[in-house]
């Protein structure tokens, strides 16, 4: 499979959803969806009373109609819930999940990719984040059943995925081996999933699956070569990511130092010698301030592929992200007063995180002071060894003192953002609390955020993922809808 010179971005959570892919690959071009708590999307969406029905339809589809059933009984609310109730949310992820998360999880990446694939025979991406290892394979499972094309995977270093891909081409069982604190030498934390035991008699139901092509994010040749050798199974290329493309960034190398801004400083260490990437011998896309037709021509001129985009897509019409932010950030960028900072604190992670600033959000320190610090969707939960020798988890976004009862540092919950409910209210579901409160979005994006605003036509606050192509492609934008 060849792949085209565009990559659209995976951004979660919410916001690269089936309908951006679509858009993105009907037009022959990668389209990705985010598969990052996608499980609990899906339950939004049937309480929200899944307008248009696109959800049910793609169910319908599933091979396994007994799971589904109980995941419409449960959750599918015919008119939708009301504007002020909180929807409900999947069970929070261990090592050990029960048996309906494995299934919601697998249904839902199905869901998402399965809609993201219809109406054209294009490929198809799925983005996963090796810093939310719990779900993924479940997710690339659920995926794989969709037939998707192509796993994109960063913040980290995603060495096992190969290997989990290869076993469920064969619908064989996977482990995935946790990165877990407090262990000592010869500890060893694992979690298995078995597509039989998960869904009996699968291997009879649905033939040998398609093996999707794997490419890891990366932001150094060290880091691509140490894939290449010690990863549990072929790499068919990678997506170079400079520090200043949105979301996750890699840490500065050789050490974080901030600028007068309170921001990391990187430099000639973090630059990627592209001669040694292309020796190599595998293909790569560059992201990161690449959203331009002039810097799709710089990037084919030295080597590349072609390039991965994310912010310009971020705020099209068909991204997931609330309307009311899109408009809000574009502006401030008309008015020239966008501003994104790459916050060391932000991500519960530790990875620097963009935060674009936007009132009413979790970058106005009013609203981060006001908001009650709650983990309930877990998904940036750190496992530990507990001194009984079993798994715990934290979260230094969780409440501090429940946080330091697991034996982390108070000094690591400063400024720590809940990215797991703020990101799902940016995407349009946030979660109503019992005081009567609402959980805040936060917005994040590159820095090169600026640049939309050649996207823009005069008197307009929109544009289309079409649109965004055209002008990376040097096609003539296209002409507005005449008037009825």
């Amino acid at each position: 499979m060849e792949l085209p010179t565009i990559i659209q971005g995976g951004m979660g959570v919410g916001i690269s959803t089936w309908q951006l892919a679509n858009a993105v690959s009907s037009q022959g071009y990668l389209g990705v969806v985010s598969g990052t708590g996608v499980g609990s999307l899906l339950i939004a969406r049937l309480m929200q009373g899944d307008i248009g029905g696109d959800v049910r339809r793609a169910l319908e589809h599933f091979p396994f109609q007994e799971p589904v059933k109980k995941i419409l009984d449960k959750y599918y609310v015919a008119k939708g819930i009301a504007e002020n109730e909180a929807h409900k949310v999947a069970t929070m992820w261990t090592a050990n999940p029960p048996q309906v998360l494995n299934e919601l999880t697998v249904i839902a990446n199905y869901v998402e990719v399965f809609l993201a694939k219809e109406g054209h025979d294009n490929p198809v991406g799925i983005n996963l984040l090796e810093k939310v290892q719990l779900p993924n394979l479940a997710s690339l499972y659920g995926a794989m059943l969709a037939n998707v094309s192509v796993v994109l995977m960063g913040a980290g270093i995603p060495m096992q995925i190969p290997g989990v891909l290869d076993k469920f081409k064969n619908h064989e069982p996977a482990s995935y081996q946790l990165d877990v604190d407090d262990t000592g030498k010869d500890d060893e934390f694992r979690i298995h999933f078995d597509p039989e035991s998960v869904f009996p008699g699968i291997t009879e139901k649905v033939q040998s699956l398609t093996r999707p092509l794997f490419l890891p994010i990366v932001s150094s040749v060290v880091l691509a070569k140490a894939l290449i050798k010690r990863a549990t199974g072929s790499i068919e290329g990678f997506v170079i990511e400079a520090p200043i493309a949105g979301g996750h960034n890699a840490p500065p190398r050789g050490g974080v130092e901030l600028n007068e801004n309170g921001e990391p400083i990187y430099g000639e260490k973090d630059e990627v010698d592209l001669e040694r990437m292309k020796g190599l011998g595998l293909p790569f896309w560059l992201a990161g301030g690449f959203g331009s037709p002039e810097k799709l021509k710089e990037a084919l001129s030295l080597g590349a592929a072609g390039i991965q985009v994310g912010t310009a897509f971020a705020f099209c019409d068909e991204s997931g992200m609330v309307d009311w932010v899109k408009k809000a950030i574009i502006k401030k960028v008309l008015k020239e007063e966008a501003e994104v900072h790459t916050s060391p604190a932000a991500s519960p992670t530790g990875f620097p995180f963009k935060v674009a600033k936007l009132e009413g959000t979790l970058s106005d320190r009013e609203v981060y002071d006001a908001r009650n610090r709650v983990c309930d969707l877990g998904f940036l939960r750190q496992p530990y060894k507990k001194e009984n020798g079993e798994l715990g988890y934290r979260c230094p976004a969780e409440p501090i003192d429940q946080y330091v009862s697991k034996g982390g540092k108070e000094e690591d919950t400063e400024n720590r953002s809940c990215l797991c409910n703020n990101l799902f209210a940016t995407a349009g579901f946030p979660m109503h609390r019992k005081d009567g409160s609402v959980e805040p979005g936060i917005v994040t994006t590159g820095d090169d955020l600026p640049n939309i605003v050649r996207l823009l036509k005069p008197g307009k606050l929109s544009y289309t993922a079409e649109d965004v192509l055209n002008y990376l492609t040097g096609k003539p934008p296209k002409a507005d809808a005449a008037p009825a």
